[in-house]
């Protein structure tokens, strides 16, 4: 049979057949998957996959296959730095919820995400949650990130998750789509999809007060189908967004910015620190590129080194 995974618990994972049941099915012996990637989870939430029936009585079954991928996303794996971790499988969109205070989102983190959605060749958007209780040098910050992200090329949409009438543009975009849903812990996700997909009663918890940081609520990835068409993975908060797989040379192509100057540069190995006739240190200067996300960017390379 073929099925599409919903939810992996790490051991058993929950799948779709293609009249709509559902099954609980795990792995058992050999395997075969077509795109061998290294990971430390073989099945991801959106993988296409064969399964056996192994008791029909409960909807039990073994995957025997994982079906080619139209592209994934990966990060460092939370238990070892060394290796990926594939967070979710065939992806139309990734959408970063961030917000401004409680608990506060880096733009370094923000920017982390973003080149990796690009280096998987994934469109990428930012929802800005908690608008309602932003004091005034927190929206002069939304004003600013507006500006930067969008001159990035980025759609960036504030919302305020508790309130519907502020959701019905993101509704849209995400209709008939495969949306990821990532961010730290706190930024209101679970809040964010009750409201899009009415009755599916997420668990969320308050932000802890004494340390400005969200609980968890997610423990593992899970689709969820939207109304009217298209699907929601949720995705554990994360507290960072390791890179993996990145070379320096080849970072500025994930900043669209860059990328679309990348020509204009006098060496084709510039990295764009020192180098002379360079046209991405040039449109800083002019105002053209933020210099907010070039400093991210010298710190995304600088970091490389440590990261490894």
């Amino acid at each position: 049979m073929k099925g599409l995974i919903y939810k992996s618990t790490g051991s058993w994972y929950i799948t779709q057949d293609e009249t709509g049941a559902f099954w609980k099915t795990r792995i058992k012996g050999k395997m075969k998957i077509d795109e061998q990637i290294s990971s430390t989870n073989p099945i991801a939430v959106g993988d296409y996959v064969k399964f056996d029936v192994e008791d029909e009585s409960v909807n039990t079954g073994i995957i025997t296959e994982v079906l080619g991928r139209h592209n994934y996303i990966v990060r460092v794996s939370p238990h070892n730095k060394t290796q990926k971790h594939i967070i979710a499988s065939n992806i139309d969109l990734a959408l970063l919820i961030v917000t401004i205070d409680n608990p506060r989102t880096s733009t370094g983190f923000i920017d982390r995400f973003l080149m990796t959605a690009e280096a998987y060749h994934i469109p990428a958007i930012i929802v800005v949650n908690k608008t309602d209780l932003l004091k005034p040098k927190h929206k002069e910050t939304l004003r600013h990130w507006m500006d930067i992200y969008g001159k990035a090329g980025y759609e960036i949409y504030p919302v305020v998750a508790t309130d519907p009438a502020t959701l019905a543009t993101l509704f849209n975009k995400l209709q008939y789509k495969s949306t990821l849903f990532s961010g730290h812990s706190g930024v209101g996700k679970s809040t964010l999809i009750n409201q899009l997909i009415p009755g599916i009663a997420l668990k969320t918890n308050q932000v802890s007060g004494w340390s400005g940081k969200g609980q968890h609520t997610t423990t593992f990835a899970e689709m969820f189908d939207l109304p009217g068409g298209g699907r929601i993975i949720d995705t554990p908060g994360v507290k960072e967004f390791g890179l993996i797989d990145f070379e320096k040379p080849e970072l500025s192509h994930y900043f669209p910015e860059m990328r679309q100057r990348l020509n204009g540069c006098k060496f084709n190995n510039c990295v764009h620190i020192n180098e002379p006739g360079c046209a991405i240190i040039e449109a800083v200067r002019a105002g053209e590129i933020s210099e907010d996300r070039y400093i991210s960017y010298v710190g995304i390379l600088e970091s490389l080194d440590e990261e490894w």
